[in-house]
């Protein structure tokens, strides 16, 4: 089940679309997707409160048109998705520095079975890196999410 808002499942999206792009074994669908294709890293842009956007460098993996992160269930940006769903994301480096145009998603925290999902696919995009990532968050007890992302009709 999804936490606090169901968007029917759009994230759970198994149809293939005339559109995609391909990458590396992987097919971004929407017209949206083409500036992430090649890319490592994404900024998402979640908002707090008062309407201040906070921007974060996050590794992302893509299946179907959905975008998959993953992060700490106490970071701010989990509260913050979790209040306004709204966010905005673009490629960026490794640093924030953004690298392409800004696009408007929403986004969701999602359920224990889509986050395994989310987390295959963030460890077969980077590999050893995020098995050391899982190691050290396994070692320390920190408990993570998996935000799934997409793009508004």
């Amino acid at each position: 089940m999804l936490h606090e808002r169901s968007p029917s499942s759009w994230y759970n999206v198994t149809n293939k679309h005339a559109n995609c792009v391909q990458q590396e074994g992987s097919a971004m669908h929407h017209h949206h997707l083409s500036p992430l294709v090649g890319q490592r890293y994404l900024n998402l842009e979640s908002f707090k409160r008062d309407g201040t956007p906070v921007q974060t460098p996050v590794w992302f993996a893509e299946e179907h048109g959905v975008l998959y992160v993953y992060t700490l269930a106490n970071a701010g940006k989990v509260k913050r998705i979790r209040r306004h769903p709204r966010i905005r994301i673009a490629p960026c480096t490794m640093r924030g520095t953004v690298t392409g145009p800004w696009v408007e998603a929403d986004a969701i925290i999602v359920d224990a079975t889509t986050a395994a999902h989310g987390h295959a696919l963030l460890r077969q995009k980077y590999g050893w890196l995020k098995g050391i990532g899982d190691l050290f968050s396994r070692f320390m007890h920190r408990e993570r999410v998996v935000i799934a992302m997409r793009f508004p009709a």
